[in-house]
């Protein structure tokens, strides 16, 4: 009796593992860490997911990991993103890691603190191939300190 209640136990859970697998609409995530928890100004992390489907919208977003001990409240970045074809377009992005009564945002406890940022939602990739996004610190400081690491995840909207 008990060797088949580990052997459905484990047919179960493997079905289980199959499904959630099969749903992840992930088709990229990285990321990269910030030494010693400083970023310094001209320090491009980059990130090169290669795109297939030309069809479907996908949603990015940009992931922060943040010490507790970091001075602001908010994270600006320059995103440039390079496509396979050449073209180059380029944005701003702020990242609010704290409310206006000071409280951090995201999860985590103790001195770390995690916030996934929605960038753009629906959109389309239009060429096929490796794309390069590539992130800089642009909170007007040599060196940014309480940073420990930043990533890039695209998912498919459908």
């Amino acid at each position: 009796m008990r060797a088949i209640f580990h052997t459905n136990t484990l047919i179960l859970t493997g079905a289980l593992f199959l499904l959630v697998a099969c749903n992840d609409k992930r088709i990229f995530e990285e990321s990269r860490k910030i030494d010693q928890g400083i970023w310094p100004t001209g320090n491009i992390l980059d990130f090169s997911p290669v795109i297939s489907d030309t069809l479907c919208g996908y949603s990015i977003y940009i992931d922060v990991r943040n010490d507790i001990s970091y001075s602001y409240s908010n994270l600006y970045l320059f995103l440039k993103t390079r496509f396979p074809n050449g073209r180059i377009a380029r944005d701003t992005i702020e990242c609010l890691l704290a409310g206006y009564n000071g409280k951090w945002l995201g999860s985590g406890s103790g001195n770390v603190r995690f916030n996934r940022f929605l960038f753009q939602k629906g959109i389309r990739l239009p060429v096929a191939g490796e794309y390069r996004f590539e992130l800089e610190q642009a909170m007007r400081v040599e060196e940014l300190h309480g940073i420990i690491d930043v990533g890039l995840r695209i998912e498919r909207d459908n």
